[in-house]
């Protein structure tokens, strides 16, 4: 690793933190002695030095001082405080990467007083398992390279898409709540598993085995969803009975208003 590799500073060691400077070190984009996090909890500093073998502080100024990269992983609620103090120290050189959710890239840049390459994020809780799906949007003053290293850096947890600002609405509605709905079904599943004579433990793993295996399909074939559901779909048979039952119960329709509903609620904590 040569001498100029950047450091990377995390403002807030808490799990995603820790789960994206992980990344970052099992890949090998940067060694551990390149990864600097500080958090108010000791314990948190703690936990992120024994998972990522980086160097913790217990002052923010500090790793703003050694880091070029700064990732906002506080609170959103603690975001405008955190970098009304380091305004400063922020200077050209520092790229700022905020998975704080819900703060438009024009309030974080209302928070400092000159131009800084914002980068704003939003991850999903899959990424602190490797398998996460994040979309990012480069602010005002942010690069191409900077969304280059930033889509990098988010692809050591996952999936990453950049996309325009606006549209990070609707990946919070999709992916960033996506989690939830996808935890509904498998207990859905399981449950329909268990009404059907099989003990719980072997029907929740069934059933979350059986929805990974299918998403690795949709990814790693590139065939639209739908193609692949009637490969499953034989006439007359098992399958399609449970999809006319799906249609019956109306999972699509109800999914999609799942989606929408969260994405307004997105777009409303963005202006509140």
């Amino acid at each position: 690793m040569s001498d100029d590799t950047p450091t990377i500073g995390f403002l807030g060691a808490g799990r995603m933190a820790t789960a994206l400077a992980t990344g970052l070190v099992k890949s090998e984009i940067t060694p551990p002695d390149h990864v600097i996090a500080t958090d108010l909890l000791p314990a948190a500093r703690e936990s992120f030095a024994a998972a990522t073998g980086g160097r913790v502080f217990d002052d923010a100024g500090e790793v703003a001082r050694l880091a070029t990269t700064l990732v906002v992983a506080v609170k959103p609620h603690h975001v405008a405080g955190l970098l009304a103090d380091l305004g400063e120290q922020l200077s050209e050189i520092h790229l700022v990467v905020s998975v704080a959710a819900g703060i438009p890239l024009a309030r974080l840049q209302s928070h400092v007083e000159k131009p800084i390459r914002f980068v704003r994020v939003m991850p999903n809780t899959p990424c602190l398992v490797g398998t996460g799906a994040s979309g990012y949007a480069l602010g005002r003053y942010a690069t191409k390279h900077d969304g280059e290293f930033v889509g990098q850096l988010l692809s050591t947890v996952g999936l990453a898409v950049e996309v325009p600002e606006p549209q990070l609405d609707a990946v919070t509605g999709l992916s960033g709540s996506g989690p939830a709905y996808v935890y509904q079904m498998i207990e859905a599943l399981s449950d329909g598993g268990v009404r059907c004579g099989l003990p719980r433990e072997t029907a929740t793993r069934l059933a979350a085995q059986t929805l990974l295996g299918a998403a690795r399909m949709v990814l790693e074939t590139g065939e639209h969803p739908g193609a692949l559901k009637d490969a499953v779909t034989s006439p007359g048979g098992t399958t399609i009975a449970g999809l006319h039952a799906l249609e019956s119960g109306g999972l699509r329709g109800t999914l999609m208003n799942a989606v929408v509903a969260a994405t307004q609620r997105s777009v409303e904590l963005g202006h509140s």
